[in-house]
Parts: C-alpha cells; sequence; structure tokens
C-alpha cells in the first residue's frame, strides 16, 4: 500500500484551515477519503451497556470529553478500471438534530475534482441517514448518471420498510429521522437499485460483503489489488470497539450480534494486515489492526506529505 499527497491547491473560492480529503493507491485501485464532517453526539452512544464509570475511564484515557465529543464522518470514493465508486454519501442537510458540522461531502468532492456525473456506482454500507443523506440534497440527483448502480443489500431495503428500533440507545428524534430518511431514499432511488443478497463485485478488486449486525443489511467493502487490501468497514468498528468490541454502539440495531461481527472483522484485518478505513474513525481513519492480548489495537497510518 502507499499513500499519495492529495494537497495541490485546488481554488474554490476558499481555502480549508484543516485537510477533508486523503489518497492510498491500492495496487492499481485509487482509494480516496473524503471527510462529511463531524457529529456531535453524546459519549454514551459508544457504549450503553457499560457502567458509566468504565465508559469515563476510557474517555479520559483517550483524552476525550467526558459527555458529547465530535464523531468523524468519511466517506470514500474508489476508482477501478474505468469506475468510479461512491461508498456512502453523508449526512446530507442538518435534519433538525443539532448536527450543523457535517453534511459537506457533496461540495469537498467538488473541491477534490470529482464530478457527480462521473459516478458509475454508489454502494451504501447501510441506510441510516449519515450514510444516505447527502443523496437527498436538492439537486444532485440531477447530476447524477441516468445509468448510475446503487448497490445495497436486500436485507438492508427490506428492513426499512418497517424498521425495529426496540435494542438502539438514541439520543430523541434520530429513530424518526432516520426512518423518514431511509423511505425517502428508497423511493427517490428505486430504480437504481442493485440489490445483493451476501457479496457482490461492484468493480475489478471491488467486492461489497453484507455483515449484518449495525443493521441487518449492513455490508463493509473490501478492495484488493496487487497484493494491497483495504476494508472500508462502515459502522462495524467506532474508536471503542479496539479495547472494548463488546461495548455495544447506541445505533446498533442489534448490538449482540454487531459486536460478533466487529470481532470477526477485526481478527480478519489483523491477520491479512489489511488496512482498515470506517466511517466513524478518526479522519482519515487510515490504519492497521493489532491482536493485543484478548482485544485489539489501533495502529493509525504515518500521514504522508
Amino acid at each position: 500500500m502507499s499513500v499519495q499527497d492529495t494537497s495541490a491547491p485546488r481554488r474554490t473560492g476558499h481555502e480549508e484551515l484543516v485537510p477533508s480529503r486523503y489518497a492510498v493507491r491500492i495496487g492499481e485501485i485509487d482509494v480516496l477519503i473524503v471527510s462529511d464532517g463531524v457529529l456531535p453526539l453524546p459519549t454514551k452512544m459508544l457504549g450503553h451497556n457499560v457502567e458509566p464509570t468504565a465508559r469515563a475511564a476510557w474517555l479520559n484515557d483517550m483524552f476525550l470529553p467526558a459527555e458529547a465529543f465530535d464523531w468523524a464522518l468519511n466517506a470514500v470514493v474508489v476508482r477501478s478500471g474505468r469506475q468510479t465508486i461512491l461508498v456512502d454519501a453523508g449526512l446530507g442537510l442538518d435534519p433538525d438534530l443539532n448536527l450543523p458540522r457535517a453534511g459537506q461531502l457533496i461540495r469537498r468532492l467538488a473541491a477534490a475534482g470529482i464530478d457527480l456525473g462521473s459516478v458509475t456506482d454508489i454502494v451504501l454500507t447501510h441506510m441510516h441517514m449519515d450514510h444516505v443523506g447527502g443523496l437527498l440534497i436538492d439537486g444532485v440527483k440531477e447530476q447524477l448518471r441516468p445509468d448510475l448502480r446503487i448497490h445495497v443489500a436486500a436485507a438492508e431495503v427490506e428492513f426499512w420498510k418497517d424498521p425495529d428500533f426496540s435494542q438502539v440507545n438514541m439520543p430523541p428524534g434520530f429513530p424518526d429521522t432516520l426512518r423518514a430518511a431511509a423511505k425517502r431514499f428508497t423511493q427517490e432511488y428505486q430504480s437504481h437499485l442493485r440489490l445483493f443478497d451476501e457479496e457482490s463485485e461492484v468493480a475489478p478488486g471491488v467486492v461489497v460483503s453484507r455483515t449484518g449486525g449495525h443493521t441487518p443489511g449492513h455490508s463493509v467493502v473490501r478492495v484488493a489489488s496487487g497484493g494491497d487490501r483495504l476494508m472500508f468497514a462502515g459502522d462495524a468498528v467506532f474508536a471503542v470497539g479496539f479495547e472494548h468490541p463488546e461495548w455495544y454502539n447506541g445505533f446498533e440495531h442489534d448490538p449482540e450480534e454487531a459486536a460478533r461481527v466487529r470481532v470477526r472483522l477485526l481478527k480478519e484485518l489483523a491477520a491479512t494486515e489489511s488496512s482498515l478505513v470506517a466511517t466513524h474513525l478518526p479522519f482519515p481513519s487510515v490504519g492497521h489492526v493489532a491482536i493485543d492480548g484478548d482485544h485489539f489495537r489501533w495502529v493509525p497510518v504515518f500521514w504522508d506529505y
């Protein structure tokens, strides 16, 4: 794996103070991680099944605030052969949930020189609003290709027809907003959907696989070329999940299964030495996983300038 500098100047009317994109080359495949911004959320979401003191101790060890902090929100653009694949689409417009610092993906794709009309495929790890919302912004659909393919697990589409929120632990307002966003997305993009059951090859070296857990159709994307490997793990892995994979995230619809999926994927990443990128790991979230006793250790890459 090689990491490439993405700091070439592009004049877009103003300059960002911090980078919002980071490029990695996996063999012959280009991968660009793009930040959609951050989500300010309660720290309870990181482990609602553990004692507050245990959660507070982890946060203190990580030099993080006790009550709320900013979750990164990352999407990925993959170029394989003649295909340009967007993996997840960000939050979109602020849905009255006090998330004003996310929803930046569309303009940041433009700043990176990526024309929405050049995107041949979109892969959705799942249909939570912070993964589909960018497609619901006014004017976005009109910029997309008429033959655009949107790959999503059939189980995910089925789930959102009558979603079960009985095991989640979300802040107030989120279930209704998630339900509404998924319904609107399905209605607007029905003709573009390319459903799969367990696994599908989106492009040469780019495979999407259903894991379940976080949602019934939650999926990960594996990229492989020339001996290099990378996994975009969506919401299967959060920052606390390396040391405490058994902690339940508040947005998991089946937290027990999500914990099993997390352990399985982390073991795979450690065994294969694949690179890991995930939606809510700190940007750019590129790193590796090592086994550390009974748990795991996150090893971020050194940035390449």
